[in-house]
């Protein structure tokens, strides 16, 4: 890609096909996700990968989306807060944990942390508060403490079950 030369590529975000076309290979799919299509659950922050709210499932594993180019991402399923919330409105047990918790003040960090947190107990899901304190750790929110959040998760831990 050269100067002004676009491209089109499809996209397969919560389980629909988008077609984004006009766009430039750098176009990060945080971009792509809040300006395109507007999804703008996937929160803009730091822009360099570092607090993860921007933090979206790519084949089921959490990515920054801030660092990931979308055009890297045809031919894989794309999951953001939009697609893991129920289509009814009502709360995952994750989300009901996070509630209960008080682990959502401003809530900005809170999409980033739920699709982590809902992989990590995939992966892990007899872990203690050490390693949810440590599966979290590229995650950060600057109004909680994180002690509500690692409660949160580590009862949906003790459950076995995030959805």
């Amino acid at each position: 890609m050269h100067n002004g030369e676009t491209l089109s590529y499809p996209l397969r975000i919560n389980g629909t096909e988008h077609e984004i076309s006009g766009a430039h290979y750098t176009e990060t799919l945080l971009e792509v996700l809040r300006y395109r299509l507007t999804l703008t659950g996937t929160k803009q922050a730091c822009e360099e990968g570092a607090c993860g709210a921007c933090t979206v499932l790519i084949d089921g594993q959490p990515v920054n989306a801030c660092v990931e180019l979308a055009a890297e991402a045809v031919g894989s399923e794309i999951m953001t807060i939009e697609g893991y919330n129920r289509p009814d409105g009502s709360l995952t047990r994750l989300q009901q944990a996070f509630v209960k918790h008080a682990g959502v003040q401003c809530g900005y960090c809170i999409p980033g942390f739920i699709l982590a947190a809902e992989t990590f107990l995939k992966e892990h899901p007899k872990a203690t508060v050490d390693d949810i304190r440590e599966g979290m750790d590229g995650n950060l929110c600057r109004c909680t403490g994180y002690s509500a959040i690692i409660n949160a998760i580590a009862e949906v831990a003790d459950g076995n079950n995030a959805s």
